[in-house]
């Protein structure tokens, strides 16, 4: 009976014994930094224009990811699909457009979604393969625009700054159409049909006497807006390429961070170095 006691008692000391052994090492690792149980990184999902738009946020990976954000970057080669994605929860935000465009999106398919901040603006460049300046294009000369009407008051807005139309006085002109063109001295043509990612190619098979393109589309393909158009949109645009998210969820912190990483000086550094003035980020 005393062995059976004593083997008892042993075995309960033993046991006694591992557990804080186990106990120790825990504390141990916990003491010495062991991250098990750290708390992971928040994955973001962004629809983003494969250029400038995804170049710039791949650039920022990097930076997110030390600020405990998983940046997953999906690329759009249309204006449509990164809303639809967008409301649909397939991105937690996306980042390829401007505010005129953004608030006609919103107009038109009633999507509750809102600007978080903007980044940076993309010129649009005046492009023609026959004319090597404004002043040559000729009377009755016919001039090719994007066949999205958000993309028209800017065009047109800047076909006037350049002195080659007069709009009406008294017009909102970021929604200026084509019938608001008070005065057209050289009698030009205004073809409105293409597409905005098709009229690189327009330009490319010599469509047209002059091709307004916007610059995200001009890189992408090969063009430099700063040596290929004969005119440039001034860096003033207001027309911000801007992170929409659904309504509320601006407040976020990772989309805070977002923001704040996209405007940080390494950034626009970058941004300006990259693209050397065809991307102009927001200061």
């Amino acid at each position: 009976m005393k062995k059976l006691l004593t083997g008892l008692f042993l075995s309960i000391l033993v046991l006694a014994l591992a557990a804080c052994g186990t106990d120790k090492k825990e504390d141990a690792n916990s003491a010495s930094g062991d991250k098990t149980d750290s708390k992971e990184n928040v994955t973001l999902t962004v629809g983003a224009s494969n250029t400038p738009h995804a170049v710039i946020l791949d650039k920022a990976k990097p930076i997110l990811a030390e600020k405990g954000i998983d940046l997953k970057v999906e690329t759009y080669t249309d204006y449509v699909l990164p809303n639809q994605d967008l409301e649909s929860k397939e991105l937690d935000a996306n980042y390829f457009q401007h505010i005129p465009y953004l608030e006609l999106q919103i107009k038109d398919n009633g999507y509750d979604f809102v600007n978080a901040g903007g980044v940076h603006i993309e010129p649009i460049g005046i492009y023609s393969k026959k004319y090597k300046s404004l002043e040559e294009l000729p009377e009755g000369a016919t001039i090719l625009l994007s066949n999205s009407v958000s993309d028209h008051g800017r065009m047109l807005s800047l076909l006037e700054a350049k002195g080659l139309i007069k709009l009406k006085d008294g017009i909102d002109k970021t929604a200026a159409e084509i019938k608001d063109i008070e005065e057209n001295p050289k009698n030009f043509k205004f073809d409105a049909n293409t597409a905005p990612e098709m009229l690189v190619q327009m330009y490319e098979n010599d469509e047209g006497d002059a091709v307004l393109i916007n610059s995200n589309f001009a890189i992408d393909n090969g063009l430099n807006p700063i040596k290929d158009a004969i005119s440039l949109e001034d860096k003033e645009s207001p027309y911000v390429n801007i992170i929409a998210v659904r309504a509320g969820d601006e407040s976020r912190p990772e989309i805070k961070t977002l923001l704040e990483v996209l405007t940080s000086k390494e950034i626009q550094d970058f941004i300006l170095e990259e693209w050397k003035g065809a991307v102009v980020p927001v200061q």
